[in-house]
């Protein structure tokens, strides 16, 4: 990231998780073993797991955490806008909502966790200097086609933490700069806001920092009072709701 160019440089983090794979296999943390058993190729079946039951409960649950999701990557557009210098239209955020719920969907119909746009993405980019489609568009492709293929689903899951640590320090990083930057938009000098701010912050970070908080709300809430991006975000629509109101442009100035 710091000596090469071009090329070199947009793949930093790859060659920094393929080297230090290289060296940690050398200090016996690598176990290949896995990569010797998976398949070379196999289709992805849907409902692969046996068995349909319906719980009005569990939908309940899975439609809010998805509904948070949404909220989550709401910020996850706002910081691509500000690397790729592009203003983003309400039109734009609707097209994002639609692509993030079909994949959801196609999360649960081939047996993978729900889909949706990964903050650490936003570093990626960032770091790498990629950003036109053309490179998404290739990258899909080349997801697809390795979803086909066993063995490198299991290559990719000998990376030993200390590396994948490595890596998400870095790409969270830029997320969290990235978020810093947005923020440099808001008007400090209206109190409200600084308000807004210190409480979302405050209640993100805290919970993560003490997640036994809000244990006395009971299981049923966890999904709300043990993710720090959850909850800080909620309270700053909450607050931000109460504070500056329902006008759409009052709120795009004070929040974007």
């Amino acid at each position: 990231q710091r000596f090469a160019t071009g090329f070199i440089k947009s793949i930093a983090i790859l060659l920094g998780l393929v080297s230090g794979t290289v060296i940690a296999s050398f200090l016996g943390l690598v176990d290949i073993a896995q990569v010797g058993q998976a398949h070379w190729f196999e289709l992805p079946r849907p409902f692969r797991f046996d068995g349909f039951a319906f719980d009005f409960g569990a939908i309940v649950v899975f439609f809010i955490v998805a509904l948070i999701s949404l909220i989550e990557s709401t910020g996850v557009y706002h910081a691509l806008s500000q690397i790729t210098e592009r203003h983003l239209e309400r039109k734009d955020f609707r097209k994002g909502y639609m692509a993030e719920g079909i994949a959801i969907t196609l999360g649960a119909i081939f047996n993978a966790f729900p889909y949706t746009a990964y903050s650490q993405n936003v570093g990626l980019v960032s770091l790498s200097g990629a950003k036109k489609n053309d490179v998404i568009y290739g990258m899909v492709i080349m997801l697809i086609i390795c979803g086909c293929i066993p063995k490198i689903g299991a290559l990719a899951n000998i990376i030993p933490l200390s590396v994948l640590g490595g890596a998400m320090l870095a790409m969270f990083g830029m997320v969290m700069a990235y978020g810093v930057r947005i923020l440099g938009d808001i008007n400090f000098k209206n109190q409200n806001n600084l308000l807004i701010i210190a409480i979302s912050v405050g209640l993100g970070a805290g919970i993560t920092a003490v997640p036994e908080a809000f244990k006395a709300l009971g299981d049923q809430f966890t999904w709300f009072t043990q993710n720090g991006i959850v909850l800080g975000t909620i309270s700053a629509i909450i607050l931000n709701l109460f504070f500056n109101g329902l006008n759409y442009q009052q709120n795009e100035e004070n929040v974007k």
